[in-house]
């Protein structure tokens, strides 16, 4: 972020989560990282920060249901990785479950709806706070936003059957 020319913006975490990158890993602006994928991938789940590992606990339970997921992070919002969202659109139907930890707009579902503005080959389901925030402990405040593993679990399952 240092070298980058303009304005630039980064979003932490609070909490103490697993680390999933090393200390070399690089992050380039508009880049992202696809952490689990497979020739069997049906459903794709993109997040970032908290709502990434989300994503994997709910790729490791749809897994024990025999399906397979994509889980992407999109760590770079503007600009979003076209690429790899076209590579994961072609592998897994168009089947995104696309999870934040803030309000609808302006972010991840926008973001990644914006590239694909001229298509109407994606099949989403777009979770995200609607609500106003409220106090507790981060689970219960995303079970109660609706973006916790098992709503990314009944979000895909619910897209794979095509409801």
């Amino acid at each position: 972020m240092a070298d980058a020319s303009g304005i630039v913006y980064m979003r932490t975490t609070r909490g103490a989560y697993p680390t999933i990158y090393g200390p070399n890993e690089a992050f380039k602006i508009g880049g992202s990282k696809v952490v689990r994928q497979s020739p069997k991938d049906r459903v794709t789940l993109i997040g970032a920060g908290v709502t990434l590992h989300n994503c994997l606990t709910a790729a490791d339970t749809l897994a024990q249901k025999k399906i397979s997921a994509r889980v992407i992070d999109l760590y770079s919002v503007k600009p979003v990785d076209v690429k790899t969202l076209r590579e994961a659109a072609r592998a897994t139907k168009g089947r995104f479950v696309i999870v934040e930890d803030h309000y609808p707009e302006g972010g991840l579902g926008a973001a990644v709806l914006e590239a694909f503005a001229a298509e109407d080959s994606l099949h989403v389901a777009h979770l995200a706070v609607k609500g106003l925030p409220t106090s507790g402990k981060p689970e219960e405040l995303m079970n109660a936003a609706g973006i916790s593993a098992r709503h990314i679990v009944a979000a895909a399952t619910k897209l794979l059957a095509g409801k």
